[in-house]
């Protein structure tokens, strides 16, 4: 079994304040360091950290080399993640004195993503092998489509939240995992419940409290409560959870045992500054 990530690869720049700016307010920052992130990369190295296979497909800038060469020290295979003239995006990371963050993002490559090279990535994949999305990139629907025609299993993250390419990819989703902001605005846009959407299934991450997974299939809901820590950075910790979600789906475990492991890996990640390279191993769960 395998995963598979169509995904957005940044370079982030982190930021330590006393507080959030104000308009019109100048702070000194009291740290600044530069690592690896983007939604998609977080995702595929919290599950290759996992223990899972996974393939990422995506786009840097072609003088950004040690991206690749960090991403493959974690253990992602980035056969699929293709070098372009575009600058590789990058994100703008400020966190404050309580580890709450806020997150400006510049594309770059990731919206510069070639359709035939997506497909010629799934096209290796097997039945039952899962596809992750988020919305960092351009193509979801696409690859979506095809997964689904080779019969994969699609969890899709809802972020950034964006009302219509929800509404382009929905269709196909295996697992759609929002957060309850992108829940509520999921759901008001489209005039409905979360009952009612045409997913077999959805999570629902609750921050400090766990997460809730909902069968529209058959009604079935439940929580899986976290461990309570003191946050230092709650950065990637959402991309955490879902690439241990996915990890132990692939791994065999049922959607409560996934969950429960994932609830423990983004309770850790809390406690660390940084993103891709501060996501936890298998080994640091367990032992945490």
């Amino acid at each position: 079994m395998a995963i598979y990530n169509l995904g957005s690869v940044n370079i982030d720049h982190f930021y330590t304040l006393p507080h959030f700016p104000k308009p019109g307010e100048t702070l000194h920052a009291t740290d600044h360091s530069i690592g690896l992130g983007g939604k998609g990369t977080n995702q595929s190295v919290a599950a290759a950290k996992a223990g899972a296979k996974v393939y990422h497909i995506g786009a840097i800038g072609g003088r950004d080399q040690w991206v690749r060469e960090r991403m493959e020290s974690f253990g992602v295979d980035t056969t699929y993640v293709r070098d372009v003239k575009h600058d590789t995006g990058h994100a703008i990371i400020n966190v404050d004195a309580a580890g709450e963050n806020t997150i400006v993002l510049q594309e770059g490559a990731n919206i510069r993503q070639d359709a035939d090279a997506v497909l010629d990535a799934i096209d290796n994949a097997s039945q039952g092998d899962t596809l992750l999305l988020q919305n960092e990139t351009n193509l979801q629907d696409h690859a979506a489509k095809f997964a689904v025609v080779k019969k994969m299993r699609v969890i899709y993250s809802a972020a950034p939240f964006d009302v219509e390419a929800v509404s382009r990819v929905l269709s196909e989703v295996t697992i759609l995992v929002m957060n309850t902001v992108e829940a509520a605005q999921l759901t008001s846009a489209l005039g409905s419940t979360l009952d009612k959407l045409p997913v077999p299934q959805l999570i629902v991450t609750l921050g400090a409290k766990g997460a809730m997974w909902r069968s529209n299939e058959t009604g079935e809901v439940f929580e899986v409560p976290a461990p309570k820590v003191t946050p230092v950075d709650t950065t990637a910790a959402g991309d955490t959870f879902i690439g241990y979600v996915a990890a132990g789906l692939d791994n065999g475990m049922s959607i409560r045992e996934a969950m429960e492991w994932a609830t423990r890996a983004a309770a850790l990640k809390v406690t660390r500054k940084g993103t891709a390279d501060a996501i936890p191993t298998a080994e640091d769960v367990v032992g945490f």
